[in-house]
C-alpha cells in the first residue's frame, strides 16, 4: 500500500466519511467489537484495493462499499434492519441523503448474497428471512468486489469461528470474478 493509493481513496471517500448523517454509523454496534462507520469504511477500501488490483472501476466502488449498511440502530432492533432486509434499508437511505444511481443501488442491494446463498443451503439460518438467490445475486464485477470485501471484513471483525464458511465463499466469489463477462 503506497501513500499516494490511501490520499486517493481518502479524496473519494472524504466527502462521506465528513457527513454528519454518516457519521452517524459511529453510534452503532456492529459485528461485535466495532461500529457500522468503521466496519463500512475497512469495506470500501478493501472494496477499493481490490478493484485496483482486478483493474475494474475503482473510484465507482467507494460510495456504495461506504453505503453497503447505511442504517440506523441494530440488526435486531427493526424487522428492516434484518439481515436479508438491511440492503433495502440501506438503499433507501443512501438514496434519500446521497442521490446513488443505479449501479450504486445494485452494488448496496446484492451486497448480501452470501447470506441468501447460506440460507437456501440450510434453510434453519434466518428463518424468518427470505430472498431470491436471483434478485440478490452481484450484477456487476464491483458488486462482486464489495459483497467479497464485506465478508473478509467480517470475518476479522468477527473472528476465527467462521473461517471454514468465509473461506469457502470466497473462493466461490473469486471463481465467478474471473468468469464473469467483462
Amino acid at each position: 500500500m503506497t501513500n499516494s493509493q490511501d490520499e486517493e481513496f481518502l479524496q473519494l471517500a472524504k466527502d462521506m466519511l465528513n457527513d454528519e448523517n454518516f457519521k452517524l454509523l459511529k453510534k452503532d454496534r456492529h459485528h461485535g467489537n466495532t461500529n457500522k462507520y468503521d466496519h463500512c469504511r475497512r469495506v470500501s477500501y478493501l472494496s477499493y484495493k481490490l478493484a485496483k488490483f482486478f483493474n475494474f472501476d475503482y473510484k465507482h466502488i467507494v460510495r456504495p462499499a461506504l453505503l453497503h449498511d447505511f442504517f440506523y440502530g441494530e440488526r435486531t432492533e427493526k424487522p428492516e434492519n434484518s439481515y436479508l432486509e438491511h440492503p433495502k434499508t440501506s438503499v433507501l437511505n443512501a438514496k434519500y441523503y446521497y442521490n446513488i444511481d443505479e449501479e450504486e443501488e445494485s452494488i448496496i442491494r446484492t451486497h448480501m448474497f452470501h447470506h441468501v446463498v447460506a440460507r437456501k443451503i440450510c434453510p434453519l439460518i434466518n428463518l424468518k428471512e427470505n430472498a431470491s438467490i436471483k434478485e440478490s445475486m452481484p450484477k456487476s464485477r464491483e458488486a462482486w468486489i464489495v459483497c467479497a470485501a464485506d465478508m473478509l471484513v467480517a470475518f476479522g471483525e468477527f473472528g476465527k469461528y467462521i473461517v471454514n464458511y468465509n473461506v469457502c465463499l470466497f473462493l466461490l466469489f473469486v471463481i465467478n470474478l474471473l468468469t464473469v463477462n467483462r
